[in-house]
């Protein structure tokens, strides 16, 4: 039997595999391609210590690899990327409040028409040091900061910089969106939390050694899988103190596909991704509705 002359078995293959495309994404027409982002993962080397060494980097990123885009871009760079895990030197080290990274990165959100999104640095507070997440838009303005609030033993975090007290939220270009730093992937909760309350993308800035860059880069697909979100997430390369960092920065769609993996090696790279996509899937798995919260009270011990 025949349809049009095209045997039913073609047309139930036909049928089956638009349906998988769908469930993926990329044939979404309610709520998908409405507002397009384009990513721009800055994976560089840090020079410990060196502030204006560093921000030279940055601007020689930018003017290496940036071309002009209609899209909203935003630019994501690796943790502490100011000076990098001299925490120990903190005291002379240390950003006040990060203003001076600040308005560094606002001269070049201006002159690009760009976003900086995520991107930790070094930061003298009123309570003491903190990793400051900062994020600013096209015009300059700081529009939020997040301090990592899950400092890491290892990195002797917990024993220099004050943990942060509150989530990282925010929108970009009317898309909710979020910021975490590094070990802060290792605490779902908190990224569920984000999703919850609408979070859409997620980025995250990171020092990751090349020791765990496997956990790194499970422990990325599985938090863009379980919230069905984007996460964008930028790695620093090099060596500091022995330590080999991984690079391996990676851009993931909301159903767990890899639209990006870096390298280990300086490099610069643009993706795009569509929002609009995360709603669709969310109704469609239903995972949120389907949420007990009555029986997740001992979570908060």
């Amino acid at each position: 039997m025949t349809i049009n002359g095209m045997p039913n078995i073609i047309l139930l293959k036909l049928w089956f595999y638009l349906q998988c495309k769908n469930l993926h994404g990329d044939f979404f027409i309610i709520g998908g391609g409405l507002l397009m982002l384009r990513i721009g993962l800055a994976q560089i080397d840090i020079a410990l210590g060196k502030r204006e060494e560093n921000y030279r980097r940055v601007r020689n990123w930018m003017e290496q690899y940036f071309t002009p885009s209609s899209l909203a871009t935003a630019i994501v760079l690796p943790e502490i990327w100011d000076v990098g895990y001299a925490l120990e030197e903190g005291e002379r080290l240390a950003d006040p409040q990060g203003s001076g990274a600040a308005a560094f990165l606002a001269g070049l959100a201006k002159e690009y028409g760009v976003w900086f999104a995520g991107g930790s640095v070094l930061a003298k507070s009123g309570a003491g040091n903190v990793n400051r997440a900062q994020v600013i838009d096209p015009t300059g303005r700081l529009v939020t900061q997040y301090d990592k609030v899950h400092l890491i033993p290892l990195m002797n975090e917990d024993r220099y910089l004050k943990a942060g007290n509150s989530e990282g939220l925010f929108e970009i270009e009317g898309v909710c969106a979020g910021c975490v730093i590094c070990y802060d992937i290792r605490f779902c909760e908190l990224l569920r939390l984000y999703a919850i309350k609408g979070a859409k993308v997620l980025f995250v800035s990171a020092e990751w050694p090349q020791i765990r860059i496997d956990h790194w880069k499970a422990l990325l697909r599985a938090r863009a899988i379980e919230n069905m979100m984007y996460v964008v997430a930028c790695n620093r390369v090099g060596t500091s103190k022995e330590t080999l960092f991984g690079g391996s920065s990676m851009v993931i769609d909301p159903w767990g596909e890899v639209l990006y993996e870096g390298g280990s090696g300086e490099e610069g790279v643009f993706v795009e991704i569509d929002p609009g996509k995360v709603q669709s899937i969310r109704d469609h798995l239903q995972v949120f509705r389907m949420r007990r919260p009555e029986l997740y009270q001992g979570l908060s011990e």
